[in-house]
């Protein structure tokens, strides 16, 4: 399941929808954006797990290029680790079924008070699978320039942020090397620079492509 025959012999992965049979479920806390659901699932051999995990709307992220191969970053104090991380702008799909262009492109706005474009998917992910199940789409934004009008007003973790413009090369050297930690900006850096070495950035997928983990409306 899952799996396809390429050209030349070798099997060609893909994951696969599936639901196993949910037996009961419960949902012990609701918070503001994200909540927990305890759910006891059939296994294969019969049993019945618990399986707790997060109720998440989904992300979207973007790695803004600009015309010097510079990465627009932005570094934020992230509670939960208890460190201030290096990333790309990002943030949540507000409503169900938002198309997440359109939030990317706000994000890209509000965060770096930036406009691209040109844009394109560079990959979709799921950022911790076995715990929650947020799903986010990481976009290439190039053509980036300044936005015009007022910024938009941050607080709370946001009035802390630094901004920088960081060559790409540097940014994988960072993963590698265990300094830079951030899931998006790792993927989306590694993405762009596994396309331009193999097929290119224009065989990259359009902005609009279909994303079966949060389904919108074009």
């Amino acid at each position: 399941m899952g799996e396809a025959q390429k050209h030349d012999g070798s099997p060609r992965i893909v994951d696969t929808a599936q639901e196993w049979v949910v037996t009961a479920t419960a949902v012990p806390f609701e918070g503001k954006k994200t909540s927990v659901r305890t759910d006891d699932v059939v296994m294969p051999d019969g049993s019945v797990a618990r399986r707790d995990y997060q109720v998440h709307p989904g992300s979207v992220a973007v790695l803004a290029l600009d015309e010097e191969d510079h990465v627009l970053v932005l570094s934020q104090y992230r509670h939960p680790v208890r460190e201030k991380l290096w990333e790309i702008p990002a943030g949540l799909l507000d409503v169900p079924g938002e198309n997440p262009l359109h939030a990317a492109q706000r994000e890209l706005y509000e965060e770096a008070h930036v406009k691209a474009d040109d844009w394109r998917v560079l990959a979709d992910v799921y950022t911790t699978p076995g715990g929650c199940d947020e799903a986010v789409r990481i976009f290439l934004a190039r053509d980036v320039h300044a936005a015009e009008g007022d910024r938009f007003e941050v607080s709370e973790e946001e009035a802390d942020m630094e901004f920088a413009r960081v060559p790409l090369a540097d940014l994988v050297r960072g993963a590698l090397a265990g300094e830079l930690h951030n899931n998006c900006l790792v993927v989306g850096a590694f993405a762009l620079t596994a396309a331009r070495s193999g097929p290119g950035l224009d065989s990259l997928r359009p902005a609009d492509a279909p994303w079966p983990a949060r389904p919108f409306e074009q």
